[in-house]
């Protein structure tokens, strides 16, 4: 794409046309916003158990004392190896979010089928810390749309509030996985499982509120109403290349390749110097 070069002046009145419509995007999005917080509550009566790092608990307990519990469904199946790179890569910021929401009565953790054993191991690996808890041998993940079974597959499965056509001869969706090929095969290698396996995990997340000692959950959402919450889509928007994709670039943040340090740079300078 060439590009056009522009005047400081003729740069500003077209930075200050999109500003105008960049507000307009805001105050829809406050709208939008305070409509989430409008929708109705719905009670869970069902006794959802976890194993989470303080030992077995129910979705309450996931509150940790708090009146508020947003939770993003991680894909992490039982099968898996490691945990899905999209989903990791969406989690590198959940640190430092973390301990803010937590200051303000709301806890964030993630939810996933893999054994506890495993999500902590894999926790250990990404140097995260914040609560992540198994849901394996429940129901909780397939109430919420955020994992399928194999049935689920071969019918056509609900998610993102619509139903996929099945693929039979597969048994795969292919709302998410454009029949088996490309970047989600390849995804799903990089967890040691296949597409079908793979894809039987969704990502999401959901809200809950307790009070009074119910526990109501108040709102999900799946797929691309995730990509408010995936940090580094927020700083691509807004370079000058944009988000410039060719297929699946990035990796779990452990597993690129050292950045080559330009010669003349202010560290190999120093190094030279020690």
């Amino acid at each position: 794409m060439q590009h056009q070069i522009a005047s400081r002046e003729e740069w500003l009145e077209a930075r200050l046309g999109l500003l105008k419509e960049e507000k307009e995007l805001t105050r829809r999005s406050d709208e939008l916003a305070r409509r989430r917080q409008e929708l109705p509550w719905v009670r869970i009566d069902k006794d959802y158990q976890f194993e989470t790092d303080e030992g077995s608990g129910s979705l309450a307990d996931l509150f940790k004392g708090r009146s508020q519990l947003l939770i993003y469904h991680f894909m992490f199946g039982p099968d898996y190896t490691a945990g899905c790179p999209s989903c990791s890569s969406i989690a590198n910021g959940f640190n430092g979010v973390a301990v803010h929401l937590a200051n303000h009565d709301v806890t964030l953790s993630a939810v996933s089928r893999a054994p506890l054993a495993k999500l902590q191991a894999y926790k250990r690996r990404m140097g995260w810390s914040f609560p992540w808890a198994s849901s394996l041998g429940g129901d909780f993940n397939f109430d919420f749309n955020a994992s399928l079974t194999e049935e689920q597959q071969r019918k056509g499965a609900e998610y993102n509030y619509r139903r996929e056509p099945a693929l039979t001869a597969r048994g795969i969706g292919d709302a998410m996985t454009k029949s088996g090929e490309g970047p989600v095969a390849e995804l799903a290698a990089t967890t040691g499982t296949d597409v079908a396996t793979y894809t039987r995990e969704r990502p999401g997340m959901s809200a809950f509120v307790l009070e009074d000692g119910v526990v109501y959950h108040a709102y999900s959402t799946y797929s691309r109403g995730l990509d408010g919450l995936w940090g580094m889509f927020q700083w691509l928007d807004r370079a000058p290349k944009g988000r410039n994709e060719t297929g699946i670039w990035w990796r779990r943040h452990d597993e690129y390749e050292p950045l080559p340090q330009k010669a003349g740079s202010c560290c190999l300078a120093a190094e030279a110097h020690a």
